[in-house]
């Protein structure tokens, strides 16, 4: 270590001023002191043995030359011939020495990586690693007057397909639980990132996470199995480039790089993309920041249909967004921070297929491919395949179906954060997120699915659906952030979300877990338990706004983690 470098320049530059102060003044060196320094620095480390033995033999030798010249200076008259004389040495000669001896010490040691042993490669100072765990115990509450007949379109997709007409289907197709409580679920969230400097203006990082299953917005895992082992999924890898501090670029699977709630993406969500990120302060009370990217959020299958001679043409769904927004201070106790944002889902909604007939031998219809690659629930559905009746049975001819999204998503965002510092230390943050999709449309969704439509209908088979979703939410405490111990807060909000506002794939999670269709309020607390650690308690209550009664309450009780 340098420290020992240090000690041990040190201790010889003692030694070369020891000899020269005692051959200024005539006088030997004291031998047994020197050697036992050198030994002193044997047992410390500092020395090698060798080392040490080379300079007790140099000790003895100019001791020993020492005494003989004291001998003849004394035998000799003063202004004799032959006189010898010894000069003074300045302090400022005798610092020169013991530079010169310490930078000759530490060009042996770093050369012979005798006085470091511990040091690293320069790569490993340009890694950091960071990450979180949470523990969370989750129970959740259906009413008992739910129906009982809500179809997980979800599943449907990813099973399917599943035969629609019941004079052929042999079963139910897969249905919600929406009555039996499940209470105690002990579950965990595990992330691990690294983040490596591989230029002053790049950094690469990649991130691990827990999770039940690939579904793109939670990496909590549900605990239990049998003690089986969990699942680690790739959570990020992307490649930075900034070059300025105004602007940066990222590229692969990362943040959220927009400004945002859960409300329409989910906290656990990350793209895959490339997204520019500009910030740039016009004075000292405002400043301006913006995003743009570009996200594929799937890409055709290239062997659709796997065992068909004719496949389906590139279809390749696309999110592209834009956000423009301000910072203000208003002064020194009210900071609001305020953007508008745009973003164009491309080709996500569904298709209906030309004619088609499995029960014929056919592999697939042409638009299977159209179904959305992740969906929670409420979002408007139809059926996507045409499938040309059986003329021998009409009537009992399979319909194996698939759905897709009704819907068009264009949305426009509008999102406002205030915060305000209040007496006694109090903090203050009102937010407010309000989602209107533009592509909403109920003549061209009824076009698009000639009519077979899936949910949301009706007495009368009309489409009961809207385009609007907004959320308000307060948080108030000492701290805002939880990073110390004794911080803490208190948050309550409600959240109204109609069927097609916004893609039901990418939301929160836990609120009426997860999707649209849903309204209700949520509340709870945050309290910071040591540095980096906090508890949090949270009770989300909702229902559906339009259709057959669906109540979900959850309670999320948890201890979270930083480092």
């Amino acid at each position: 270590m340098i420290s020992n470098v240090n000690r041990l320049s040190w201790a010889i530059g003692l030694v070369v001023l020891s000899l020269a102060g005692h051959a200024a003044a005539a006088a030997a060196p004291s031998e047994n002191a020197t050697i036992n320094l050198i030994r002193l620095l044997v047992q410390q480390g500092v020395l090698k043995q060798d080392q040490a033995d080379g300079l007790i033999a140099q000790a003895e030798r100019e001791a020993v030359q020492a005494r003989q010249a004291a001998t003849t200076v004394a035998a000799t008259p003063a202004g004799a011939p032959g006189d010898v004389r010894v000069q003074y040495v300045p302090n400022i000669v005798r610092e020169q020495i013991r530079d010169q001896v310490k930078a000759e010490v530490m060009a042996t040691a770093k050369q012979e990586n005798w006085a470091q042993p511990n040091t690293f490669p320069d790569w490993v100072s340009r890694i950091s690693f960071d990450g979180d765990i949470r523990l969370r115990d989750e129970s959740r509450y259906y009413s008992g007057t739910n129906s009982n007949e809500i179809v997980d379109f979800a599943r449907l997709n990813d099973r399917g397909p599943y035969d629609v007409n019941p004079n052929s289907s042999s079963g139910l197709p897969p249905l919600l639980n929406t009555r039996e409580d499940r209470e105690n679920l002990f579950r965990l969230r595990a992330r691990l990132g690294m983040k490596a400097v591989i230029a002053p203006q790049w950094t690469a990082g990649i991130r691990i996470g827990t999770g039940s299953d690939n579904n793109p917005v939670s990496t909590t895992q549900t605990l239990g199995g049998g003690f089986g082992k969990k699942d680690i999924w790739l959570d990020q890898g992307y490649l930075t480039w900034k070059p300025s501090d105004e602007l940066t670029l990222t590229g692969g699977r990362f943040a959220n790089p927009f400004f945002s709630t859960d409300l329409l993406y989910s906290g656990d969500l990350n793209f895959d993309g490339v997204a520019a990120n500009f910030n740039h302060k016009l004075n000292q009370d405002w400043g301006v920041f913006g995003t743009v990217g570009a996200f594929p959020v799937e890409y055709t299958n290239d062997t659709s249909t796997s065992n068909g001679s004719d496949k389906e043409e590139s279809d390749n769904k696309w999110l592209y967004g834009a956000q423009l927004g301000a910072n203000w201070a208003i002064n020194d106790s009210n900071r609001i921070k305020g953007a508008l944002a745009y973003y164009r889902f491309d080709d996500i909604e569904g298709q209906r297929s030309s004619p088609c007939q499995p029960w014929a031998g056919d592999p697939g219809c042409d638009s299977d491919g159209s179904r959305v690659a992740f969906m929670q629930k409420g979002n408007t559905v139809f059926l996507l395949r045409d499938i040309t009746p059986n003329p021998l049975n009409p009537s009992t001819t399979p319909q194996p179906q698939y759905v897709g999204l009704a819907s068009e998503f264009n949305l426009l965002d509008l999102n406002v954060a205030w915060d305000t510092d209040l007496p006694e230390d109090l903090k203050l943050r009102s937010q407010a997120h309000y989602v209107h999709n533009l592509g909403y449309d109920e003549g061209e969704m009824r076009k698009r699915s000639e009519g077979q439509f899936a949910n949301n209908l009706d007495e009368n088979g009309e489409v009961e659906s809207g385009a609007n979703a907004w959320m308000l939410q307060f948080t108030l405490g000492n701290s805002l952030e939880l990073k110390r111990e004794g911080d803490w807060n208190l948050f309550a909000g409600y959240k109204y979300i109609q069927p097609d506002a916004l893609p039901d794939g990418f939301n929160d999670s836990s609120f009426h877990l997860g999707g649209t269709n849903a309204k209700g309020y949520f509340l709870g607390g945050n309290y910071g338990l040591a540095s980096n650690v906090f508890a949090t308690g949270r009770w989300l209550s909702s229902e559906t706004v339009y259709g057959a009664p669906y109540d979900i309450d959850v309670l999320q009780l948890e201890i979270n983690t930083r480092f």
